[in-house]
C-alpha cells in the first residue's frame, strides 16, 4: 500500500495536512519546513507517486494539490481494519460477559 508507506514520514504527513487546507506552491511548502527546497521536492515526488498529491503548472509556479482520490486506498484499508477489530472486540466482550454470568458469586461475610 503505497499511500500508507508515503504517509509514514512525518514531513510528508505535514505536507498533506497543509495541502488539505488549500493548494500551495512548492516554495510555500518549503517555507514551512527547516529543510531545502530540493528535499521538499523529493517528499512531493513520493506523495505524487503514491497518488496523494497532484501538481499543475501555472506560469513559473508549480501548484501542489491534495488528491482526495489518492486517499481512497488508505480509507478502504482503514475500513477493513476497523471492521476486523470491531468484530473481534465484540466477540471478546460477549465472552467476558458470558464468563461473568457463569462464575459463582462469592458471598461477603
Amino acid at each position: 500500500m503505497q499511500s500508507l508507506s508515503a504517509l509514514a514520514d512525518p514531513t510528508r504527513r505535514r505536507i498533506v495536512e497543509l495541502l488539505a487546507a488549500g493548494d500551495r506552491t512548492s516554495g510555500e511548502l518549503a517555507e514551512k519546513f527547516d529543510m531545502s527546497a530540493p528535499a521538499i521536492s523529493q517528499h512531493l515526488n513520493v506523495l505524487r507517486a503514491a497518488g496523494l498529491v497532484t501538481t499543475r503548472v501555472a506560469g513559473q509556479s508549480r501548484i501542489q494539490s491534495l488528491n482526495p482520490a489518492g486517499l481512497n486506498e488508505l480509507d478502504a484499508w482503514l475500513r477493513r481494519t476497523r471492521e476486523f477489530w470491531s468484530h473481534r472486540l465484540d466477540a471478546l466482550e460477549r465472552e467476558l460477559r458470558a464468563d461473568e454470568v457463569r462464575k459463582p458469586r462469592k458471598k461477603s461475610s
